[in-house]
C-alpha cells in the first residue's frame, strides 16, 4: 500500500510537469455580436470537427483571450471563428466564401481552406502565448 501512495503522486506530478499553458489572444474582433470560438487542434482533428480543447468566449472589446491548460508537448494548430450569430458553425455566402471572420495560428492566410502545416506550431515544455489576428 505504501508503494501505491508513493507512485500515484509521482505519476500525477510527472503528467503536470510535462503539460503547459497555451494563451491565445485574438485581435481585431470587428464587433461584439455573438462569440469567438477558439479550438486547439492536432493534425488528426484539424478541419475535421472539434479540437482537442475548445472554448467559446464572449466579446466585450476588440480582442479576446483564452488559456488552454495542461497542453502536452507536441505539434498543434489553432482555429478561430467569430461566430456572430452564435450558431456554433461557420456560415457561408452562396458563392462559398465565409460570411464570418476566421483565423488560424501563424496568421496563415490562403486561398481555400486552411492547412494544418501552415498553422502548425510546436508546444514545448514551456508556457506559450500566441496572437491571432482576424
Amino acid at each position: 500500500m505504501k508503494i501505491i501512495s508513493f507512485i500515484i503522486p509521482f505519476f500525477v506530478f510527472s503528467y503536470m510537469a510535462n503539460s503547459q499553458n497555451l494563451t491565445v489572444t485574438v485581435d481585431n474582433v470587428l464587433n461584439t455580436n455573438g462569440q469567438v470560438l477558439i479550438a486547439l487542434h492536432t493534425s488528426e482533428t484539424f478541419m475535421k470537427g472539434p479540437g482537442i480543447q475548445n472554448e467559446a468566449v464572449g466579446i466585450s472589446g476588440n480582442s479576446v483571450t483564452v488559456t488552454f491548460k495542461d497542453v502536452e508537448p507536441g505539434s498543434y494548430a489553432i482555429m478561430v471563428l467569430h461566430d456572430e450569430n452564435s450558431n456554433h458553425r461557420m456560415d457561408y455566402e452562396v458563392t462559398g466564401m465565409p460570411k464570418e471572420n476566421y483565423g488560424t495560428s501563424n496568421n496563415a492566410m490562403s486561398f481555400g481552406p486552411p492547412r494544418f502545416e501552415d498553422a502548425r506550431f510546436d508546444m514545448t515544455e514551456e508556457d506559450l502565448e500566441l496572437k491571432i489576428r482576424f
